[in-house]
């Protein structure tokens, strides 16, 4: 497979952090191998998901490796905040992203603005704990619309600017928003990026390395500058650590 190439200095490694979902059947068998794994590739950042059940693990076990983890994925609304905010200080998040928030909210603007309301509140939370409150979209945020507007701009724009966002660029353009277009509009709101790659389809196993599917990465990247980039599969056909080898080395121009 001929992959795309990108300057050699268009992500540093310490821009890069790694969804710990992405190799989670290896999580399930040995976390410290994993993180071991991940670090040896030359990630130096995570975003781990679950947060609360995994914090005194996590702890533990990613100063081992030279890990961080600004980011976490945690479910907020209906959630359990103090617990939340106890694990993220424990690990040291500074930024606490609800991953998913059930698709039947997001149907009307009335819905979409009830979730805004929500985790703006939270946010107000987090901010005494010196925390961030963000939002990760899926596809339907993006199929969905409201008066020719994606769902997840009209969030954006109902939410306030303490929320930010965690855009999935591989799902937004499933969802039928081109990425490097809606990242635009979005602007600073977006602090970081899911960065995903494959054939724009909805079936997870399709997804491939960074650089080895149709996604526009250089253009996406340079269209949200100051955004964390986040490499993630949600699923995968081959072996996952040579996928995510081979994403590290695309987007740092190291050699695989």
């Amino acid at each position: 497979m001929r992959r795309r190439t990108l300057p050699t200095s268009l992500v540093a490694p310490d821009e890069l952090s790694v969804q710990l979902y992405t190799v989670r059947e290896h999580i399930a068998q040995d976390l410290p191998g994993s993180l071991r794994r991940l670090a040896d590739i030359g990630y130096r950042r995570v975003e781990p998901w679950g947060l609360v059940d995994r914090a005194d693990l996590l702890a533990e076990h990613l100063p081992t490796f030279g890990l961080a983890a600004p980011t976490a994925h945690v479910h907020l609304v209906g959630g359990d905040i103090d617990a939340v905010f106890a694990a993220a200080e424990k690990v040291g998040v500074t930024t606490i992203i609800d991953p998913h928030v059930p698709e039947e909210n997001w149907t009307e603007r009335e819905g979409i603005e009830r979730v805004a309301a929500q985790l703006g509140e939270i946010a107000e939370r987090a901010a005494d704990r010196g925390l961030r409150v963000g939002y990760h979209n899926h596809a339907f945020e993006l199929e969905r619309r409201v008066d020719g507007v994606s769902a997840l701009e009209v969030f954006a724009a109902a939410a306030p600017e303490s929320v930010v966002l965690e855009v999935d660029t591989y799902w937004a353009e499933v969802g039928g928003e081109p990425a490097v277009e809606l990242l635009r509009r979005l602007g600073d709101r977006v602090q970081a990026l899911h960065v995903k790659d494959g054939p724009r389809t909805k079936v997870d196993k399709d997804q491939v390395a960074v650089g080895d599917g149709v996604l526009p990465i250089a253009e996406i990247l340079a269209a949200a500058p100051g955004a964390l980039r986040v490499v993630e599969l949600d699923d995968h056909s081959g072996d996952v650590f040579e996928a995510l080898e081979r994403s590290f080395a695309f987007l740092t121009g190291a050699k695989a």
